[in-house]
């Protein structure tokens, strides 16, 4: 059987290329053609049923982020919409809302959602294809081929089409005003050889404590930060105010 020329493997490589990144760029558009916004919580917060009389919430949203990004103003709207009353004192509140918004920007997941969704992804896909185009005797060329092929597509697919993703994360915690509880906490603490010290500490406190990671996220083709910020914005405001 004749060999397959080195330069007529090249030509074929640079062919499958061109379809490829053709096929690649029609999928992700296709797939990601349409804007997807999701908001998260990782633990449902159930609050009890209160008086109107009680339905009074203190509200505290921190930014430890890098942008400039606050909704304190607008989850306080939103709150107050539901029919509780927000207070400036701690002390005369029911619930205390406490937040604080960690990250905002980008999310780098679109390399690894596009090659999990299409089945084929960088060097490890363009060097199979590399491989079945060298041919007995060939494998080594191929191979390589292959692999210089991938990061064309790569390259290729990338400028025509890539999907962003965007994302808020935001921890909160709420108090709820109780009549009482009582905590304990044990330490213990080693001196010496064979000797330790045992410490128990017991504690009241008039507040019940709920805790949860809310995150906001959108993902479209080409997608900016621009056009996202505002659902982002919306989709952790309506969160946290869902809470109540």
């Amino acid at each position: 059987m004749k060999r397959v020329p080195r330069y007529i493997a090249g030509l074929v490589a640079v062919i499958m290329v061109v379809a490829l990144a053709g096929c690649a760029a029609t999928v992700t558009s296709v797939r990601y053609a349409e804007l997807d916004v999701q908001t998260k919580m990782t633990d449902t917060i159930f609050l009890e049923p209160v008086p109107p009389a009680q339905r009074t919430v203190f509200v505290q949203v921190r930014n430890t982020s890098d942008k400039p990004f606050f909704i304190e103003q607008d989850v306080k709207a939103a709150i107050a919409s539901r029919g509780y009353r927000i207070v400036d004192d701690p002390n005369q509140a029911h619930y205390l809302l406490q937040a604080n918004v960690l990250s905002v920007g980008h999310v780098d997941k679109a390399a690894y959602e596009t090659a999990m969704s299409a089945g084929y992804g960088g060097v490890a896909a363009g060097a199979v294809a590399g491989a079945l185009i060298g041919g007995p005797g060939h494998y080594g060329l191929g191979a390589a081929v292959g692999g210089v092929a991938a990061g064309a597509l790569e390259a290729i697919t990338g400028a025509a089409t890539k999907v962003y993703w965007y994302a808020v994360i935001t921890d909160v915690q709420v108090s709820e005003r109780t009549r009482g509880i009582t905590s304990s906490f044990t330490s213990h603490s080693k001196q010496g050889r064979g000797q330790r010290t045992y410490q128990q500490q017991t504690t009241t406190s008039h507040w019940k404590k709920y805790q949860t990671r809310i995150s906001s996220s959108a993902r479209k083709v080409n997608l900016s930060f621009q056009e996202a910020l505002p659902l982002l914005r919306r989709g952790i405001i309506q969160a946290i105010a869902g809470i109540f």
